[in-house]
């Protein structure tokens, strides 16, 4: 569980972690199940950045520190997970040579593009959240959810594209049972934002996660069909596009 722990973060996040950390699958298992409660960690940080900007009276620029909190506390590995995914995907190429393109450490115009949209989508999003007095649940809801995806992606059953790299070391090493306990979890804790929130009707909180789980696994899907399974560059676009599609919802209820 220690390692387990020590793992998910230094994964996930920028945050220093003492000591040495053994990695096997049954560690990385753990960690993939714990990487809710590190997007909790990292949501807090997050919505208390904006909470001081919204006080202040600049929502919109409350609104973007805030995402941009999210990607300096995670070193920008998920953005880039989100460039590599967008171009190999959309390069049409067969699986090696779409895996190939994913590798390169260039970025092609049609990943760029999907970047900038889907931070566009973000800020829009939790600014609209903001006007609506819901901002801080919003991003912390998002930043969860969006690392509910990841925990769901590695359930057993789902390979690996690559036998090296992040993907090979947490694909299917979550047992079904703890991905089902997590989604219940992550679930009811949008509900209780919809119940918390006296402009939103009771059951939007979880409507919203819910959408955002099944935009992660139309990806994790489609990543599957075309690579042949996931890699970690699949599991950071898996981040992004589930805290985006959650904080549309949101910002639309």
């Amino acid at each position: 569980m220690v390692d387990g722990l020590r793992l998910a973060l230094t994964t996930l996040t920028v945050l220093p972690v003492r000591g040495r950390v053994a990695v096997d699958r049954r560690t990385a298992g753990v960690a993939m199940v714990l990487a809710p409660g590190v997007g909790l960690l990292l949501g807090v940080v997050a919505a208390s950045v904006g909470k001081v900007l919204h006080t202040a009276g600049v929502d919109l620029l409350a609104s973007v520190l805030a995402i941009a909190t999210l990607a300096l506390l995670t070193r920008g590995l998920h953005l880039d997970g989100l460039v590599d995914t967008a171009d190999g995907l959309a390069s049409y190429r067969p699986r090696e040579q779409a895996l190939a393109v994913m590798r390169s450490p260039e970025a092609g115009p049609l990943g760029v593009a999907t970047l900038v949209l889907v931070l566009l989508a973000q800020v829009a999003a939790l600014d609209a959240c903001e006007d609506a007095g819901r901002g801080s649940v919003a991003i912390v809801l998002a930043a969860v959810t969006g690392r509910a995806a990841v925990t769901l992606a590695c359930t057993r059953g789902t390979p690996a594209a690559s036998p090296t790299g992040l993907g090979a070391t947490v694909a299917g090493t979550v047992p079904r049972l703890a991905a089902a306990a997590v989604a219940l979890a992550v679930v009811a804790m949008g509900a209780a934002a919809g119940v918390a929130d006296d402009d939103l009707p009771w059951w939007a909180g979880a409507l919203a996660v819910v959408v955002a789980l099944v935009v992660a696994d139309l990806l994790r899907r489609h990543a599957v069909r075309r690579l042949g399974g996931i890699t970690g560059d699949v599991l950071g676009a898996l981040v992004e596009l589930t805290a985006a599609a959650l904080l549309v919802v949101l910002a639309v209820a």
